[in-house]
């Protein structure tokens, strides 16, 4: 079974609603979900933004989540979420490394301390630890601890 990355269609963004609430993966990936307004508003603004790349990742017909790459601070960086049903399956690390391919190096991901999946599928796919960064959101509880890796072969 291999990751199909297509572009985001105005179809998928109910479905990455509902996975960006899912009390787990809030909780691992140490990430605030938003309400609809704001979350629908946010996404149209990426698929509006030719600076940056997303993608939805489907498992056959199904969309499992999305990865994207954009710019913050002159630099290049990766993200992606996929629902939990999907977790464990090697689509995440399938996705990236198929989107990664496509891209210039460097390339950046912060990812949660607690989040020991991402930063498998970040290992997986070649980036590798350069430095530690602490965030502020009060939504989940404080101080966030993350780890700062680059992609650059």
């Amino acid at each position: 079974m291999s990751a199909v990355l297509r572009d985001v269609v105005e179809d998928d963004i109910p479905v990455f609603f509902e996975q960006q609430n899912d009390p787990e993966a809030i909780e691992m990936a140490a990430f605030p979900p938003r309400e609809w307004e704001p979350f629908f508003a946010h996404w149209q603004k990426i698929r509006r933004d030719d600076s940056l790349v997303a993608k939805t990742i489907l498992d056959g017909d199904d969309v499992a989540g999305n990865v994207l790459c954009f710019d913050r601070d002159g630099k290049r960086y990766v993200g992606y979420w996929l629902g939990r049903e999907y977790w464990g399956k090697g689509l995440a690390t399938r996705a990236l490394a198929e989107l990664v391919e496509e891209l210039g190096r460097p390339l950046y991901a912060e990812v949660s301390t607690t989040n020991i999946g991402s930063i498998r599928v970040l290992e997986k796919c070649g980036f590798e630890l350069v430095g530690t960064a602490t965030e502020h959101d009060e939504s989940l509880g404080g101080d966030i601890e993350l780890l700062v890796m680059e992609l650059v072969g």
